[in-house]
């Protein structure tokens, strides 16, 4: 099993190759994936209209459209993360803004920061 950073790295590979093939998610890898890189893509496949609407809300200028789809798959990531509950709110901002700095650029990780800095204000930190 891997760390969780490394599985939100892996998750984030196959939600590119999603969202650019629409292919389903089992046919994007071969072997073992681990198990919350595996949940974290499912759960934002099922839910992609939904969380593109939100992030839209988010960032008039922005819709989650006009995207990279890295941005696009960080943001999603996150606001799956975000929803859970299961990890502090920053771990989630933070490793969304990590990934898109390392995949896309400087400018798109602060994108991503201000959306999702955005976003947290709807939803209730309970833990």
């Amino acid at each position: 099993m891997s760390s969780r950073k490394e599985a939100r790295r892996t998750a984030l590979t196959l939600l590119y190759q999603w969202d650019l093939t629409q292919q389903p998610l089992a046919s994007l890898f071969e072997g073992e994936i681990d198990p919350f890189a595996r949940e974290l893509a499912t759960t934002e496949i099922e839910r992609a209209e939904a969380l593109d609407e939100r992030i839209t809300e988010a960032s008039s200028d922005w819709p989650a459209d006009r995207l990279g789809v890295v941005e696009r798959a960080s943001l999603r990531m996150a606001i799956v993360e975000l929803d859970q509950n299961q990890v502090p709110r920053e771990v989630a901002i933070n490793e969304a803004v990590a990934l898109s700095k390392r995949f896309a650029s400087q400018e798109a990780a602060r994108l991503v920061n201000g959306i999702l800095g955005r976003i947290i204000q709807d939803i209730p930190d309970t833990r």
